[in-house]
């Protein structure tokens, strides 16, 4: 069975990002790279894992 992963970042202008993915570390690693030009944490690095938890 598939285990995918709810999460929030806290974001270093105090915003919060809430996300759902299958792979927690890749996702994070993606989120602190700056990747993605478009992503609404892109701007607002460096972030903070607050939460996360799993479900299938």
């Amino acid at each position: 069975m598939k285990r995918y992963y709810v999460y929030i970042l806290k974001c270093a202008d105090g915003s919060y990002y809430t996300g759902i993915t299958g792979n927690l570390e890749q996702r994070l690693r993606i989120h602190e790279s700056g990747e993605n030009i478009g992503c609404y944490t892109y701007s607002r690095r460096p972030l903070t894992l607050v939460y996360y938890d799993y479900f299938t």
